[in-house]
């Protein structure tokens, strides 16, 4: 691939992840979230408990930042943490009834984001799904 090209690519990805950024933020600040959250918590609605390293898999994050993000979402009432029955080392992260709470307006607001994003698309939108998927998968640290 030439510069020119590769500019291209990168721009258009940039400025998108960018503006999805922004339009999560403003989507979300209603509900008093942060971009990012609202993926822990999804997690959480769709999985049930999980332990801490359990969501940084399931959201491709590094153990640290859910460490951090947990917390901030404890502080906030959203999440319950408790050590785990069966390995000492590990806690359980589960949704408050504050979280539950807010589910159908999150919802709402997930099913706005993406209606915002493929809103000027012009291909199919299940096609341009698959293909960002597929890139996304392409840039998957080894391992």
């Amino acid at each position: 691939m030439d510069f020119a090209r590769a500019k291209q690519v990168n721009d258009a990805v940039r400025t998108l992840a960018m503006r999805h950024r922004a339009a999560a933020a403003q989507l979300l600040a209603p509900l008093g979230l942060h971009p990012g959250q609202e993926v822990l918590l999804l997690e959480l609605h769709a999985s049930g408990p999980r332990t801490q390293a359990q969501l940084a898999a399931a959201s491709g994050c590094e153990p640290p930042t859910i460490t951090g993000s947990v917390r901030r979402l404890e502080a906030a009432g959203l999440v319950v943490r408790r050590p785990s029955p069966t390995d000492g080392r590990a806690t359980i992260v589960e949704l408050s009834d504050r979280a539950r709470s807010l589910l159908p307006a999150l919802e709402d607001a997930w099913c706005e984001l993406a209606a915002r994003t493929l809103a000027a698309v012009s291909t199919d939108p299940d096609g341009l799904t698959a293909t960002l998927a597929e890139a996304a998968e392409g840039l998957r640290p080894p391992g």
